[in-house]
């Protein structure tokens, strides 16, 4: 599915907000039938456009309430190392996103945890099971803005 129709982008537009909308009123807001409707998210699932529908859970009331954001500076530049350092993060059910980077810094990890003793206790973990050259954490003080919600003005 490479070119969206303006109600592609009505729906996901919608269902961004609120993926648990019933299909009736989906359809209403943006102008089909609940057939219709059903259709079109169903072409936009199999072409991979819509992900997985969840819900967005509330880290605070959970008890997890310190984002904080690692810096990693690599051990080593190698396919082993990169593996290992994959399924490091991979496993650890606190890192909430692991991106390569350019610049200074090889990897940024976002992670949640509830306190500074336990994001050292992930520290550790981490350094445990791979090799780092450099890791440094910055912490979320104030979350001015967040949100999982795409724009969809160039799709």
């Amino acid at each position: 599915m490479s070119i969206l129709d303006d109600i592609d982008r009505r729906i996901l537009k919608e269902l961004q907000r609120d993926a648990a909308m019933a299909l009736d009123a989906l359809g209403e807001r943006v102008g089909l039938s609940r057939n219709a409707c059903w259709r079109r998210v169903k072409a936009l699932e199999a072409a991979g456009v819509i992900r997985a529908r969840v819900a967005l859970l509330d880290p605070a009331k959970l008890g997890l309430g310190l984002t904080v954001y690692l810096q990693i500076r690599a051990a080593r530049h190698d396919a082993d190392w990169l593996a290992q350092f994959a399924r490091a993060t991979r496993a650890l059910p606190e890192v909430q996103g692991v991106y390569r980077m350019s610049g200074d810094l090889d990897y940024l990890i976002r992670a949640q945890v509830v306190d500074m003793a336990d994001y050292d206790r992930l520290y550790q973990t981490l350094i445990a099971r791979v090799p780092m050259g450099d890791v440094s954490a910055s912490f979320v003080m104030e979350e001015i803005k967040h949100t999982t919600e795409l724009p969809l003005t160039h799709a």
